[in-house]
């Protein structure tokens, strides 16, 4: 059952019949331009090494889309890059970039990674070759995790500089990265490919850079928001012009201009390739029309005068020219998807029937930084129907469909039976519709889980289905679900809770909110529960209720029921600890909520019921 099967002729035919634009050597230039150092594999500890993507050195497999592969070779360079004089960026160290611009007296940070240990290597590689100077700044360009989680790896508890980032970045990063934590992480697993080998039949590449670290994760709360466009601070004398992009590619993003270097940041708004309006490990739907319009803004505010436009994946653009060209093609590329889909709807097609049926023009088409190495036409495209009229596609028979289980059940029944679905699927895995395979052998394997055949077949199409995908994503979530079909992970006594560690910096609101979504509603019932919590570490006061078997939370000036630390209340939850080794024996009111509290098990099933 777990092994691994080779490319099949219809796979390779699949290959054959792709269309890819013209190769002229242009992105591989940019890739390589200004590289000054690296170290030996980009080896950090247990956190990250590019080691085991040597086979990029080889001919492409089989097994793997030929864009995808020419993707993973350039996402494979890594080190030192001069971006051009006084900025200079560290790629292949983590999925995301962190640029350094020299100042005054030391080194503005931008993006400082996903974990602590690729970022002080970075710095480190950056002192070795721009001299031992210290951070002085640190800017955010977004909230998404691999953009704030490693500043510890550059700034130290007590390091009292500016880090900046784009009003509501505290407020998004906490919805994202808290609220839903663990199902977003649980499905970053395969998003990311993080269970699977680094071989030409596992992880090759994430298309938006190599894969995410595995470091110290930390969430330090700006100091400094940048409200408005043209916002203009004088950084360690550097001139920085800001530019708000909000409900771009996250939440709150923003994008930077350096007047005295020419050099432009467009944060993660323009990268090389097609990026995400749905990801598919799970978040709020982008706006494509808002993304479109503050790309041309940017293209209007600073085209003109950029000598460099680099992002926070990805290799720079150079020249004024260049810049002009790659915002219009990334402008473009945002809101075709966006007025076609709506086009379609508007003539009565479902998300499904858009997203089958639109292709790119051919001036868009045309583009390597088009192809959908992340985001996908497909998916993006029934990421705008769901942004306008939402999962329904109006067909009423859509509306109350039964769930996978039962759904199974009924479609096994009424194929005759789950041999009789096994060898239906069977004969379309034979005439390589993988598709069809993976649909039939899905619906058996929700009806009978423990149909080993069932699973068999679900992972052979799963894996056919991975190996033709050109988004990075879309592959290792495929061939993660046939790892999983093939080997399914057994119940643990003590679940793994996942996306954890933030919960210990939140403040008292956002934390209480935190616990909200924890509230077990039918254990809860129609009891009440009432006291004032006080946090000793932070000085707030809350009163907290529960009721309707909904948790709620205000501040308060009344006395304290129960007195103690964020942290504590955060390992009393988690269960890392008790209420009498927390000295709270008398407390009451607390110990009737926290069994009510859930703790949700990370590793919940995906392929499987």
């Amino acid at each position: 059952m777990s092994e691994r099967k080779d490319a099949t002729d219809a796979t390779r035919a699949a290959h054959a019949r792709l269309e890819l634009p013209a190769e002229d050597g242009a992105e591989q230039a940019n890739a390589e331009r200004g590289f000054i150092a690296t170290i030996p594999d980009a080896a950090i500890g247990g956190a990250w090494s590019m080691a085991p993507y040597a086979f990029l050195d080889g001919e492409r497999p089989d097994t793997v889309n030929p864009s995808l592969w020419r993707q993973a070779r350039l996402n494979a360079r890594h080190g030192l890059f001069e971006v051009t004089p006084g900025v200079y960026q560290v790629r292949g160290f983590d999925i995301s970039n962190i640029t350094f611009v020299e100042g005054e007296r030391g080194f503005i940070v931008i993006d400082p990674l996903t974990s602590a240990e690729p970022a002080a290597a970075a710095l480190a590689l950056m002192r070795a070759h721009r001299g031992e100077r210290p951070v002085t700044a640190v800017i955010y360009t977004h909230s998404h995790v691999d953009h704030y989680g490693g500043v510890r790896g550059v700034l130290a508890e007590d390091d009292a500089v500016p880090i900046i980032a784009p009003e509501g970045f505290l407020d998004a990063a906490v919805s994202e990265n808290v609220l839903l934590g663990n199902v977003m992480n649980r499905r970053a697993t395969y998003m990311y490919g993080a269970l699977l080998p680094r071989d030409a039949k596992g992880h090759v590449d994430s298309g938006l850079g190599k894969a995410v670290s595995f470091g110290q994760v930390a969430l330090v709360a700006p100091n400094l928001s940048i409200r408005e466009t043209g916002e203009t601070h004088h950084i360690d004398g550097v001139e920085i012009r800001f530019q708000v992009t909000p409900d771009t590619e996250a939440p709150a993003e923003m994008n930077f201009f350096f007047p005295g270097f020419g050099a432009l940041c467009m944060a993660e708004n323009c990268t090389c390739h097609l990026h995400n309006l749905y990801t598919p490990r799970g978040a709020q739907v982008r706006d494509a029309r808002n993304w479109s319009r503050y790309i041309d803004e940017a293209r209007l505010l600073y085209a003109g005068d950029t000598d460099a436009l680099f992002a926070s994946h990805h290799w720079p653009r150079w020249g004024a020219e260049e810049a002009e060209r790659f915002l219009v093609v990334q402008r473009d590329l945002y809101k075709f998807i966006h007025d076609q889909t709506l086009r379609l709807a508007n003539h009565g097609l479902g998300p499904l029937e858009i997203a089958e049926r639109l292709k790119l023009p051919p001036t868009l088409a045309a583009e390597w930084t088009t192809r959908g190495y992340y985001g996908t036409l497909n998916h993006n495209a029934k990421a705008v129907y769901q942004r306008y009229l939402g999962w329904f596609d109006g067909n009423p028979a859509n509306l109350h469909k039964h769930p996978p289980e039962v759904a199974g059940r009924r479609y096994v029944a009424l194929a005759g039976g789950a041999e009789a679905v096994l060898a239906a699927g069977a004969q379309a895995l034979a005439d390589g519709d993988y598709r069809w395979t993976a649909e039939l052998a899905s619906h058996l394997v929700f009806a009978e889980p423990d149909h080993a055949a069932g699973r068999e077949l679900l992972a052979d199409a799963l894996e056919q289905l991975g190996y033709q995908a050109e988004s990075g994503p879309w592959r290792d979530f495929y061939l993660t679900g046939a790892m999983e079909a093939r080997e399914p992970r057994p119940a643990s006594a003590t679940p793994r809770q996942g996306a954890i560690a933030q919960l210990f910096s939140l403040g008292g609101d956002d934390l209480l909110h935190a616990f909200s979504v924890r509230l077990n509603g039918e254990a809860a019932g129609a009891e009440p529960i009432a006291f004032v919590l006080a946090f000793t570490d932070s000085g707030e006061t809350w009163e907290v209720r529960v009721e309707n078997a909904v948790l709620h939370h205000w501040k308060t000036d009344q006395p304290p029921d129960v007195s103690l630390t964020r942290e504590t209340l955060v390992r009393l939850v988690l269960g890392q600890t008790t209420l009498a080794e927390a000295g709270l024996d008398g407390a009451s009111s607390l110990a009737r909520l926290l069994p009510l509290l859930d703790r949700f098990d990370f590793w919940f099933n995906i392929v499987t019921p």
